[in-house]
């Protein structure tokens, strides 16, 4: 699971979500004491004691936080063929549905757990219909690290799985304080000569590896998905900005990347890569 996937709108949803927890241990409704009278031993039922109301308004958005976040976390995750994100934006919907109806229906005065129930799923459903839609919902939650601080002469910088150090380079491809050139550009090669296999393809690149390509570690700029080698459109993994995978090949215009689990797929989008 790579949480570095996880947009603005997903942050939404989840705050949305604890919110509706926490409302279901709340009054449904209000009492309107008499003066004189001590309306603190009064017990108010919360949502815990309507199985009903319990298991369609506030457990239902609750589960549809979890499938969004899941799914987006996870891409190419489905039950009966459908997306784990849809399956959590009808659950987050149809909570809204509930706690509009069951409001307006209520015999007696809502009380804070009704109030902050609706305000709550109000906000899960606006945000899950619509983070695919608005730039600024759309944008990495936690963002894109920061470059790391320079190194002494001599160190090395000690990184986790797809760090791209001098101890891990492939085929002569540029360490840290090295400049870097965009992916693409053509690689010097020893006697002078340039790699013909690198920003220029020829004829029968499109469709068949590289013949001359050397393993090398790339960023992406922002998510990007990760199709399967077999051609299928359904993405098997999302790289997520921030983190260092490996090319093992080159694809016509495309790369097959490994990520951290080690799962492999085509990345057709190589537009803005950082390579390492």
């Amino acid at each position: 699971m790579n949480i570095r996937s996880l947009t603005r709108g997903d942050g939404v949803v989840i705050g949305a979500a604890v919110v509706l927890f926490i409302a279901s241990f709340l009054g449904l409704t209000s009492i309107d004491c008499p003066a004189g009278v001590d309306c603190s031993s009064f017990d108010r039922a919360n949502a815990w004691d309507n199985l009903g109301l319990l298991m369609s308004m506030f457990l239902s958005g609750v589960i549809g936080a979890a499938l969004i976040v899941v799914g987006r976390a996870m891409p190419g995750r489905k039950v009966a063929g459908i997306d784990l994100g849809q399956f959590g934006v009808a659950f987050c919907v149809f909570a809204l549905w509930t706690a509009f109806w069951t409001i307006i229906g209520m015999d007696a005065d809502a009380g804070a757990g009704m109030i902050l129930g609706l305000l709550a799923t109000i906000a899960l459903a606006a945000a899950a219909v619509a983070a695919p839609l608005v730039p600024a919902l759309k944008a990495p939650l936690l963002g894109t690290p920061r470059p790391q601080a320079p190194q002494p002469y001599g160190g090395h910088p000690q990184g986790g799985y797809g760090y791209p150090g001098a101890q891990q380079s492939y085929g002569g491809q540029p360490g840290p304080g090295q400049p870097q050139q965009p992916y693409g550009a053509q690689q010097p090669h020893q006697g002078g000569q340039a790699h013909p296999g690198q920003g220029q393809p020829g004829p029968a690149q499109h469709d068949a590896p590289a013949a001359d390509f050397s393993p090398f570690w790339f960023a992406v700029p922002v998510a990007r998905p990760l199709y399967a080698e077999d051609g299928s459109p359904t993405p098997i993994a999302e790289l997520a900005p921030g983190t260092w995978y490996l090319a093992v090949e080159q694809r016509g215009q495309g790369l097959v990347a490994q990520t951290q689990d080690g799962r492999r797929g085509v990345l057709q989008d190589t537009t803005g890569i950082q390579r390492g």
